[in-house]
């Protein structure tokens, strides 16, 4: 298949948030992801005003810069304190006294509504963010997976109805694309139109949707003599949630238009197979090495409910007539789906390698 865009993708723009299980919960605490932590998501929303942030060109970034009164917020600086400790550190609290609260954040813009966090090293003025956002099963299965499937680790933690989430750096997409891709050389473009099409193959592999350019960014790193170009996703509230298969497809959506334009005007029919065949190798891999972990968290998946009927039935209708694997037409949950793409992954991936031994 070579990448093509259509008319642009509608998605539930009300997502129901779904709550932790006891298994899954049971599951986090066995990996440490479920920690008791010092403050929750409803805390921060005792805000007493805000303003709006505006990035350098004077354009309103959809966020709003909290503020809260003073009793309050010496309490909440110092649980931000030992959040930020207990994420990055050891919950060690002799380096307090180092650290800052120089912003608390707010995102009134789609599913989530996170909280951002700015934590200052006052010795040297190095800063970094975390987020605090209300847990959602949906977003905790994406971060997993992500987590076991993609390149990328991420560090997380969920306690009660509260999630924490380490910042992921990069540049947003849609900002890359529109300022940045036009002045890139033209063996860069390729390098970016090649990393899409192995994000477009993880994306729709891991049943991840609505990678529109703004929930993903684009990581330069410099080499000793050119930049190699990443992709990240940076938001995972629609895992395995949408019914139409094309959500888990990036190159759908009319946000993406010009990186897809770029694949056909950079990458051959035969190298973008190459490129997608590579991409399903690696997460094949990456599910042998967490076989067992990814068991367990596949059981969890498969008693939960994180999608509506609807949404299951059309899934597994549309998937099983990409793959005419028949497994997909007996799936129940969204669970069953994802166990049932990954199984079709990972044997079609050891069918090919026993094909090299004859």
């Amino acid at each position: 298949m070579i990448l093509n865009a259509m008319d642009d993708l509608k998605i539930s723009k009300k997502k129901p948030s779904y709550p932790i299980n006891s298994k899954l919960h049971n599951y986090l605490q066995d990996y440490n992801r479920n920690i008791r932590l010092p403050i929750f998501y409803e805390d921060l929303l005792r805000f007493q005003g805000s303003v709006v942030v505006y990035d350098k060109n004077d354009e309103d970034t959809l966020w709003i810069r909290v503020y809260y009164n003073e009793f309050e917020r010496e309490e909440i600086d110092l649980s931000l304190k030992r959040v930020y400790s207990i994420l990055i550190s050891d919950g060690n609290e002799s380096i307090f006294k180092y650290l800052s609260v120089d912003a608390i954040d707010f995102c009134t813009f789609g599913n989530s509504k996170p909280f951002r966090v700015k934590i200052r090293n006052i010795l040297n003025d190095n800063y970094t963010y975390f987020y605090v956002k209300k847990a959602d099963a949906s977003r905790v299965y994406g971060l997993e997976f992500e987590h076991m499937l993609s390149p990328y680790n991420l560090n997380f933690l969920v306690y009660k109805n509260t999630l924490i989430e380490e910042h992921i750096a990069g540049i947003p997409g849609d900002e890359f694309i529109k300022n940045m891709l036009p002045e890139c050389t033209a063996s860069e473009k390729s390098q970016i139109a090649k990393e899409f099409v192995k994000f477009n193959e993880r994306c729709m592999i891991r049943l991840l949707g609505d990678m529109r350019s703004y929930n993903y960014v684009i990581v330069p790193t410099h080499d000793f003599d050119h930049v190699v170009f990443k992709i990240r996703a940076i938001d995972f509230d629609q895992q395995s949630y949408e019914g139409k298969f094309n959500v888990y497809r990036p190159q759908f959506f009319k946000e993406n238009f010009k990186m897809v334009e770029l694949v056909r005007e950079k990458i051959q029919k035969e190298s973008i197979e190459q490129y997608k065949i590579e991409e399903r190798s690696i997460v094949a891999r990456r599910m042998i090495s967490y076989h067992d972990r990814i068991v367990e968290l596949l059981d969890c998946m498969q008693d939960d409910t994180i999608s509506i009927p609807e949404h299951i039935k059309l899934l597994r209708e549309q998937i099983y007539d990409y793959t005419l694997d028949i497994e997909f037409k007996k799936s129940k949950t969204m669970g069953d789906i994802m166990k049932n793409a990954l199984a079709f992954v990972k044997r079609n991936y050891q069918g090919m390698n026993m094909k090299n031994f004859f």
